[in-house]
């Protein structure tokens, strides 16, 4: 079977809404920056030629949220080889506090005494190597030192990590949702992969408009790791399904969208007591006043 390779070359700012965009019906993507230049090379696999049209309207769709002209798109067929299990080998374990995120291929290699979990890169956003992913699980760490949570929500939860996470620091059921029944998927796939599927309750849903998701209200920790658009229209429905005294993770901006949405929490009088910026991505910790 032949596999398919598309590929972009984008800023970086702009590199995890590329990737999203070219991840529908991948096999695998992969992500790296081109040494020297601001930018980062996007990579999907797929098992057959994908739709060409599709993905250029997907990346045109993207590039104009974001105020920037649309990259060429190269589709080129690959010889026959494990090409999923090639772009693994690119991603190496990575360290977020006490947080060790790990693909399958380095499972061995995984250093000890720290929190491990395994996530191999695949279709849903998040191997942990963004700086988005990696600031919301330093978030995590912080807080895990000062209080123990027991309903978290993980909205948007992609590959699941931040789930996952929570799930290994409080022993407590975690909800993972997201508008991707794909992610949703996957997120159970890995809980599974990490004997955390007792702990994780994964549902398909658009924000908090699905009902399900009111089983669980109020929640006392909600991460969303997700765009600053989708941010600032959280922010009422947000608040609504977190606690008094709650806390809210939130990442997926970049530092020049930081002020608006904090305005858009500060309006839901959220506070910010924290944010942790790696690059141009600001983590931010809001908490509700009891």
């Amino acid at each position: 079977m032949t596999t398919w390779r598309a590929s972009v070359v984008v800023s970086a700012v702009l590199a995890p809404a590329f990737e999203e965009a070219l991840a529908a019906g991948a096999e695998a993507t992969s992500s790296f920056e081109l040494a020297g230049t601001g930018n980062w090379s996007i990579e999907a696999l797929f098992d057959a030629e994908p739709d060409r049209a599709g993905l250029e309207s997907r990346l045109w769709a993207t590039a104009a949220a974001g105020g920037a002209a649309a990259p060429l798109l190269e589709i080129t067929p690959l010889p026959d080889r494990d090409w999923v299990a090639e772009s693994l080998k690119a991603l190496p374990s990575i360290k977020a506090g006490r947080f060790v995120v790990h693909g399958g291929h380095d499972r061995d290699r995984a250093p000890d005494g720290g929190i491990t979990l395994e996530v191999s890169a695949g279709r849903a956003f998040g191997t942990g190597h963004h700086e988005t992913t990696r600031g919301c699980l330093l978030a995590l760490d912080h807080l895990a030192k000062a209080r123990r949570f027991r309903r978290p929500l993980d909205l948007g939860c992609g590959s699941g990590v931040l789930a996952l996470a929570m799930a290994r620091l409080w022993r407590r059921p975690v909800v993972a949702s997201d508008i991707d029944p794909w992610a949703v998927r996957v997120t159970a796939a890995n809980a599974r992969l990490n004997h955390l599927h007792p702990w994780l309750c994964c549902r398909r849903a658009d924000g908090f408009a699905d009902p399900g998701l009111a089983a669980g209200v109020p929640y006392d920790l909600i991460t969303a790791n997700i765009l600053a658009g989708p941010l600032r229209r959280l922010a009422r429905p947000l608040r609504r399904h977190l606690a008094p005294g709650g806390v809210a993770v939130l990442s997926g901006l970049l530092l020049r969208q930081e002020r608006s949405v904090l305005n858009a929490y500060r309006d839901q009088d959220l506070r910010l007591a924290r944010r942790i910026v790696l690059g141009d991505w600001p983590t931010l910790i809001l908490t509700r006043p009891r």
